[in-house]
């Protein structure tokens, strides 16, 4: 089973996958036995690699050192078009249609094509919505684009609906790295009754209460990054 049949099975079981994003920038690869200690305890299913800034040798180093040492598989999170991995089990082939910065909707994804028409791996055409978590995140600051409002679920929803018209195999909900608040539980749900692609959820997932409500409302999958040092040491 691919990764997208993973997804699309969890979508319909209910499945819940857990995904542990790292950032090339701040994961040393030689610190990863400790890293391995700290989740040991966590049903994860999935690690994402990739950050809003970042370089193609440090996004290598880091998915050779994961595939050294899980069998789970190892997806990339690009923040641009060099944070590419050949060791990588798949991409998250991001367009962000919350903004509207061409640079981010078609520019990064066309300067990738010539070396994704040789990758080893899975490509998943991943409409990306940065939703507001209550402070600049640095996909923000990067792509210089607005994230759409909570308050304003329709716009949210017509989005996520645009982007299943459009042939996009998943939704990602970002409220950001860092967020204050995540994504809403009612926004979540929402969405879920509208679209029937699998929905990725992460930023500001900080407790089990929190990982709870995306999951109830109809997460397929959920993306926690520091925050799980401690906010998931109970599990």
């Amino acid at each position: 089973m691919n990764i997208l049949e993973q997804l699309l099975a969890a979508r319909r079981s209910g499945a819940r996958l857990l995904a542990v994003l790292l950032d090339p920038e701040k994961q040393d690869a030689a610190e990863l036995a400790d890293f391995f200690r700290r989740i040991e305890s966590l049903p994860v299913t999935h690690f994402l690699v990739g950050g809003s800034t970042g370089s193609g040798p440090a996004t290598d180093t880091l998915v050779r050192a994961l595939k050294a040492r899980t069998h789970l598989p190892v997806i990339l999170f690009p923040g641009n078009s060099d944070q590419l991995s050949d060791a990588a089990d798949g991409l998250l082939f991001l367009s962000l249609l919350s903004g509207r910065n061409p640079e981010y909707l078609i520019g990064q994804q066309v300067r990738a094509a010539a070396v994704l028409r040789q990758a080893p791996y899975e490509v998943l055409a991943t409409a990306y919505l940065l939703l507001d978590g209550g402070n600049e995140s640095a996909v923000q600051r990067v792509s210089e684009t607005l994230p759409l409002s909570q308050e304003n679920s329709e716009l949210i929803i017509d989005t996520a609906f645009a982007a299943q018209l459009l042939g996009f195999k998943l939704l990602y909900l970002e409220a950001g790295s860092g967020a204050a608040v995540p994504v809403r539980e009612s926004v979540i749900e929402q969405v879920f009754k509208t679209v029937d692609l699998p929905l990725v959820v992460g930023g500001g997932i900080r407790s089990i209460a929190a990982l709870e409500a995306a999951y109830r409302a109809g997460a397929t999958m959920v993306v926690v990054g520091t925050a799980f040092e401690t906010a998931f040491s109970d599990f």
